[in-house]
């Protein structure tokens, strides 16, 4: 039988520290994942621009097919970190690997519905005849990746519940490394143009998800737990993501509507618009980053049954988030004469971009309230109250948004529309943090 961990004097420093210790390598992972698509695009830019145009179609077909589901890295983590809290790591593992065995089923279906319908989704997207070729061949070959992509996934929100985030920073380094290696070999030693960019990168994905299903593995035959598929477990694993694949369906709902609004404003404005949401998702890394920390540590927290270790966290995290927002916001109006040329040298665009860069940068301290509680609800497993508060955000955004140009407005309308909905976001998830109600201890929420 196994025991909760003693339990330490709650304090702002040792608070600071399990945050540190755990933002700081989260942070790293998250930044590396961008840089695979950077590296395959600056590779098979090299290629023509019909071939870059055809990555970047189907580039954006796959991120929109993983990214939902995205709720496998943040459901495992809430899920394992109670079991951890509770002491119970055979427990803790058995339910990672019930996350595993769910994004190897969800993997399978979406790569063959992505595989059947390759050249209607590129047409969907209206890519030119001369790039349409070109984005069918790399989504289908990149459709293989995407059952190991989602067992990174999963495998991720084991180790983050388990407290460890370096073995996800090392992975996505090496990861990076191997893709970019792979690709150059492939595209050019090889010769073979797109398709090898795709399987370079798919070749990747496999070794990622072995080394993270060879950590998890080494871990279950350590403690003792099942490596076998457990319908059940599956099954309450699907049930716990629903509400959460809500949330960020929702979530991708609002960045498609402002982006449709944009464009409908103008090619200047949808051109400062991209910048724009570019620097606002750099942006959010740093405050997710402290967000995957929220996830880990509350749910480790209400597994051990010490609410008051919660409450004392995430007060303690949304001064954190606060304090970086504020910081984020300052660096965007302090740096912006020097990013701003590294985006574009359209005066018009500059013009456009501007305002709005200084919006995002009051907006900042909003965002890191969002993020950090976001991560506390996710981490106490309370998704169904995420998901309909995301269901009424979209609901006040959306006729707001639609609404920009029929009065006349401009990017920094538009932008101030984003602000209002980060605004709502954060009265949604502040009443419920005040209420409590998210407290929930015990290695299972009831």
């Amino acid at each position: 039988m196994t025991h909760a961990p003693a339990r330490e004097p709650h304090s702002a420093r040792r608070h600071d520290r399990e945050i540190l210790a755990l933002a700081v390598p989260a942070f790293g992972a998250l930044v590396a994942e961008p840089l695979f698509l950077m590296a395959d695009s600056a590779i098979v830019g090299h290629l023509g621009t019909p071939q870059l145009a055809g990555l970047g179609v189907a580039a954006a077909l796959l991120t929109t097919a993983v990214s939902v589901f995205v709720f496998l890295a943040y459901a495992t983590t809430a899920a394992v970190s109670r079991r951890v809290g509770a002491g119970d790591l055979p427990a803790a593992i058995r339910q990672g690997m019930d996350g595993i065995w769910l994004a190897l089923i969800l993997g399978a279906a979406v790569t063959i519905a992505v595989l059947a319908t390759a050249p209607a989704l590129v047409d969907l997207f209206g890519a030119s005849p001369t790039a349409a070729p070109y984005a069918t061949t790399y989504l289908r070959i990149s459709a293989l990746g995407i059952p190991p992509m989602l067992v990174v996934l999963a495998a991720t929100g084991v180790l983050r519940g388990l407290q460890d985030t370096k073995t996800p920073l090392y992975v996505a380094i090496g990861g990076f490394a191997a893709n970019a290696g792979l690709n150059l070999v492939l595209v050019y030693g090889a010769g073979l143009g797109i398709a090898g960019s795709a399987w370079g990168t798919v070749l990747a994905q496999c070794a990622m998800a072995a080394a993270y299903l060879a950590v998890v593995v080494r871990g279950a035959r350590r403690h003792g737990a099942s490596l076998r598929p457990d319908t059940a477990g599956i099954r309450a694993c699907a049930q716990a993501g629903v509400p959460l694949l809500v949330r960020t369906l929702s979530l991708r709902a609002v960045l498609m509507i402002a982006t449709a609004v944009a464009a409908r404003l103008g090619d200047t404005e949808v051109a400062a618009h991209q910048i724009v949401l570019t620097l606002w998702s750099l942006l959010a890394f740093a405050l997710d980053a402290i967000a995957i920390a929220g996830q880990a540590i509350i749910g480790r927290y209400l597994g051990s049954g010490d609410a008051e270790g919660a409450r004392a966290a995430c007060r303690r995290m949304v001064q954190w988030g606060i304090a970086s927002g504020v910081v984020l916001g300052a660096l965007v109006v302090a740096a912006r004469p020097l990013f701003i040329p590294l985006f574009t040298a359209d005066p018009a665009v500059r013009d456009a971009l501007l305002p709005a860069l200084l919006v995002v940068a009051v907006g900042q301290p909003i965002a890191g309230i969002v993020f950090i509680l976001d991560g506390v609800l996710m981490g106490a497993g309370d998704g169904s109250y995420l998901a309909w508060a995301m269901l009424l955000v979209l609901a006040v955004f959306a006729p707001v948004a639609l609404l920009v140009p029929s009065l006349g407005g401009g990017l920094t309308a538009l932008w101030w529309a984003m602000t209002l909905m980060m605004t709502v976001r954060m009265a949604t998830l502040w009443m419920r943090a005040r209420s409590g109600r998210w407290i929930v201890t015990g290695a299972v929420r009831a």
